[in-house]
């Protein structure tokens, strides 16, 4: 065991986490009759997601071990094999029998993830079964289970002591898989949930241990309770509790989505002190988060930098872009340059990555000119400008208020072989709609989607319609809307009856509602009724009057069209 430092420093070195982690775990059970903790069985698993197989051979050996499998460890085996296809056709179901069995269920990540996975494998039955199984699931979880009604003891507590209304309740003798499942319902109800919490840890018998602290962990991760979060982790480190690694990826992509940047580089930090420490992707991850701010902070990028550092002993590509991303994002291109210098120095290539996030923040300096010439220097060295390259240099025009450049650009790239995409499209849409060229980004539009045959964003749609309509516009607007249903998008039929019962005519309605009829299928009433009370909304009642005569004989009769009109009798009468 002496060696045991050492040889961990060296596999740290070689980047090779796993294998490490596999053969400290092979170590320690081999040498000592304690079981790994849940953090520990939930920590392998994650890290053997990539393989099925291997993971499911992992979790069989823990559970026949007596190890610690928790339902966030379930549901981690759960989403690994759904997203290996042989594996969700063989070995998905029996495993989600044998885990309802065991009492866990089925969390809302692991139903989305898998899914995603179904859909993307084409298992319409699965997707199919699955979603009925959720559904079901929650619905008999309505129907009063201890857990439930603990949970909802808690949410209608007024003050009253707890231990009456939740020791007749039948939840007692405590567990941790009971306390996390009513801390999950109670996410909701901060100070409820941790009123809870702290109940259950004076309870005779029971003793809160790694499940229940990462439930109420997940539940505190949040902008309105941070304080609470940093004491409770204060209080996990004092009792030799980790943060699980399935915990520290919803938090930290929470964080990082509610622009909690602080927050996600406080915990990242707490992690790669301990010993599950994130992937190595991680790191430059939120370094990339921190880059899209307005005014990036470095401080925050340097403390991931050294943390990352300290740990890997190196630099990747990655996180070199995420310091390079930062810095020009910043405007320092010079220490930008020299970390470009040093990527190299340490046998990193400069790419298109590289390159576009070097145009995008000279665009944002408004350094255009100084833009357009990184693509001389790339093709230089090699590097061809590609898609997104192309698309940051005419982002930056756009942003810049130089539209007609940035559609020479778009010329050019087209020119050198280059297709459009959606996002491009989006991002010429909305700089020419933001210039009052509204003519021209529909004209730009139908030529994409009509002869290049460029399926864009259903956003994107949306934005031309509104715009379309706003310059009275509704002939190219309803071509939209058919060119929409072409194809297969939802229809974007909210602004039409408003404008057409303000500025346009019966037959305006009636071209409108043509747009969406389907095979010869009328529209739903609903489509007749938004039409006709936006008419009434106008005081236009004669024009709905004679829309309503034109409209199909089910529509006149229909219940609510007629108590429409008949309470503009009332009033008429009245």
């Amino acid at each position: 065991m002496a060696a045991l430092p050492s040889l961990r420093r060296l596999l740290a070195l070689r980047g090779n986490r796993f294998l490490a982690h596999r053969l400290l775990l092979s170590t320690a059970t081999a040498t000592t009759p304690n079981p790994p903790s849940p953090e520990a069985v939930i920590y392998n698993l994650h890290n053997l997601s990539n393989d099925s197989s291997r993971a499911l051979a992992f979790f069989r050996r823990s559970a026949a071990a007596g190890q610690p499998v928790c339902s966030a460890a379930y549901n981690i085996m759960l989403r690994t094999l759904a997203s290996d296809p042989s594996s969700a056709q063989r070995h998905f179901w029996p495993f989600l029998r044998e885990m309802q069995e065991a009492g866990h269920s089925v969390d809302q990540g692991t139903y989305l993830a898998a899914l995603a996975s179904f859909k993307k494998a084409s298992l319409s039955a699965d997707y199919a079964a699955l979603t009925a199984h959720y559904n079901k699931s929650r619905e008999e979880a309505k129907g009063g289970t201890t857990t439930s009604a603990a949970a909802e003891a808690v949410r209608e507590l007024d003050g009253a002591d707890l231990d009456g209304k939740l020791g007749a309740i039948g939840l007692l003798p405590l567990t941790e898989t009971a306390v996390a499942k009513v801390l999950r319902e109670l996410r909701d109800h901060l100070t409820k949930a941790l009123a809870f919490f702290r109940w259950a840890g004076r309870q005779q018998g029971y003793k809160h241990a790694s499940v229940a602290y990462n439930a109420m962990a997940r539940v505190l991760g949040r902008e309105e309770s941070m304080p609470e979060f940093w004491d409770l982790i204060q209080e996990m480190k004092a009792a030799g509790i980790h943060v699980d690694i399935d915990t520290y990826v919803k938090l930290s992509r929470n964080f990082q989505k509610r622009h909690m940047l602080k927050e996600a580089v406080e915990l990242y930090e707490l992690m790669m002190d301990g010993p599950f420490k994130p992937a190595q992707k991680d790191g430059p991850l939120i370094i990339r988060r921190i880059s899209l701010a307005p005014s990036p902070d470095l401080d925050l990028v340097n403390r991931v930098v050294r943390k990352f550092e300290a740990v890997w002993n190196k630099k990747t590509k990655m996180l070199f872009d995420g310091i390079h991303r930062a810095l020009t994002s910043n405007g320092r291109f010079d220490e930008a340059a020299e970390v470009v210098q040093r990527m190299r120095a340490q046998g990193h290539q400069p790419d298109n990555v590289t390159y576009s996030q070097l145009v995008y923040g000279l665009c944002k300096a408004d350094k255009l000119d100084d833009a357009r010439k990184v693509f001389d220097e790339m093709e230089a060295e090699g590097c061809i400008p590609d898609l997104k390259t192309w698309t940051m240099l005419i982002q930056g025009h756009c942003v810049a208020g130089d539209v007609d450049r940035a559609l020479q650009y778009l010329t050019e790239m087209i020119d050198k072989n280059l297709d459009a995409d959606a996002d491009l499209l989006d991002v010429m849409v909305r700089g020419l709609c933001g210039h009052e060229k509204i003519d021209a980004a529909y004209t730009l539009f139908v030529e994409m989607v009509d002869k290049a045959h460029l399926r864009p964003w259903q956003g994107t749609y949306k934005r031309v319609i509104n715009e379309l309509l706003r310059i009275k516009k509704l002939d190219e607007a309803l071509a939209l809307l058919r060119s929409m249903k072409a194809l297969r998008f939802p229809p974007f039929t909210e602004p039409f009856p408003p404008y057409i019962a303000k500025h346009g005519t019966v037959e305006d309605a009636r071209d409108f509602l043509k747009a969406l009829t389907v095979m010869n299928t009328c529209p739903a009433p609903a489509a007749y009724l938004h039409v006709l009370k936006s008419f009434f909304a106008e005081g236009r009642y004669s024009e709905a009057q004679d829309l309503l005569y034109k409209c199909p004989i089910h529509i006149r009769k229909h219940p609510h069209v007629s108590e429409l009109f008949e309470s503009i009798k009332v009033e008429s009468a009245s």
